[in-house]
Order: structure tokens, then C-alpha cells, then sequence
């Protein structure tokens, strides 16, 4: 007996024999648990509390001043964690630890203040500040100048320039007794500018800070 040719019956059954293996592979692949993708500490583990830092919004040097709003979270603690606004006298009022001055410190500073006086209450706090918006920046030239107010800072201004954006002095100014009123961290400091020598490039060249108050009397 003839036996057929086997050359034509392989080339058919090959491609449905390999449809099949296909499809096998493919389906064994869709049975498999995909890979999670929850972050670390949202289920079956402790979260990490957030790192206390400052706002990103603002530079790290950045002092605060009165009028920035602010919100400061304590890890785990809803009662603590306040939205607030820095008074006119520069201070924040907190429950527990009461009133905190703000103005003149940086975001880390006012941090580590009210980390240390939050370790009464809670052994371990962990607290962040953060910047929600600042005041405009600008220093205020009062006194015997031609146009006080509230003079908008541009990059590094110095007293001069600050001075020279009020429109110079009215007559009988005093140019020596030129004071600088300044909010820091342990409260206002007054500093003195005698406009002569700034003139004459004698002396320290003196530059202003959001929220400095010029007085030429």
C-alpha cells in the first residue's frame, strides 16, 4: 500500500499547532499576580512620618515676616496641626505651647522652636512648616523722605537704593541719624546708617530685608 506524502499534512497542521502554543503562553502569562504597586507603608507596614522640613516654595534662607501664612502640621496630632497667619508683633499662637515668635526666624528655625517646646507634650514630635504665601517683599522708608511708604524689593537692594526709591530726602533731613529697624529672631534690632559716608564708599555696604523699616529723621 502507497503511503501518502507527509510534506503537505505537516505545512497544514504547523501553524494551527502554533496558534495553540500561542494562545497557551498567553493566557498563562494574564494568570499571573501583578506586581504591587502601593507605595511602602500603605498597607501591612507603619508609615514613616514626613520629613519636617520647610515650604519648597521659598528660598531656605527665607525669614519670615509678618503676614505670611503658614501651616504647620504635627505628625499624628489633628489638634495641633493649624493653618495661621503671623501676627503684626511677629508671633504665631499654637494650642498647647501658646504664643511662638515667628517673624525673622527661617522656616527650619521656627520648626526646631516648636519642636522643642512640643517635646513636653509629645515625646517625639514630628513637626513641618510650611510657606502657604508671603507677603509682598518690601521695605518701608518713613520720615523725612518724599515718598514714604512701602518700597517694593528688587533682588539685592541695598539702603541707598531702598532710600533712592522713596525720592531722596525733604530738606531739613537728618542723613546721618539714619536708623533701620529690623525683625530677627530675637526680636527688633535698629541698626545705624550714615548716608554721607554710604555716598563716599565709606563702610560696610548695608543691604535691606523684607520687612525692614527705614526712619530718616
Amino acid at each position: 500500500m502507497k503511503v501518502p506524502a507527509m510534506k503537505p499534512l505537516i505545512r497544514t497542521l504547523f501553524p494551527v499547532s502554533l496558534a495553540i502554543l500561542l494562545s497557551a503562553a498567553v493566557a498563562a502569562q494574564a494568570q499571573k499576580p501583578a506586581a504591587s504597586t502601593a507605595p511602602v507603608g500603605t498597607t501591612g507596614t507603619t508609615a514613616e512620618p514626613p520629613a519636617a522640613t520647610g515650604g519648597a516654595a521659598v528660598a531656605s534662607d527665607y525669614r519670615l515676616v509678618s503676614g505670611d501664612k503658614l501651616r504647620i502640621e504635627v505628625y499624628k496630632d489633628p489638634q495641633l496641626s493649624q493653618s495661621l497667619q503671623i501676627r503684626p508683633d511677629g508671633k504665631i499662637t499654637l494650642p498647647l505651647v501658646g504664643d511662638i515668635p515667628a517673624a525673622g526666624k527661617t522656616p527650619t528655625e521656627l520648626r526646631e522652636v516648636l519642636t522643642t517646646a512640643l517635646t513636653e507634650y509629645n515625646k517625639n514630635p514630628f513637626v513641618t512648616v510650611i510657606v502657604v504665601e508671603t507677603m509682598p517683599q518690601v521695605v518701608h522708608v518713613v520720615g523725612e523722605v518724599n515718598s514714604p511708604g512701602a518700597q517694593p524689593i528688587h533682588g539685592q537692594m541695598t539702603v541707598l537704593q531702598a532710600l533712592a526709591a522713596a525720592g531722596g530726602f525733604k530738606d531739613f533731613a537728618k542723613t546721618k541719624d539714619i536708623r533701620i529697624q529690623r525683625q530677627t529672631a530675637n526680636g527688633v534690632t535698629v541698626l545705624k546708617f550714615n548716608y554721607k559716608d554710604a555716598i563716599n564708599g565709606r563702610g560696610k555696604t548695608l543691604y535691606v530685608q523684607p520687612g525692614d523699616t527705614i526712619i530718616v529723621p
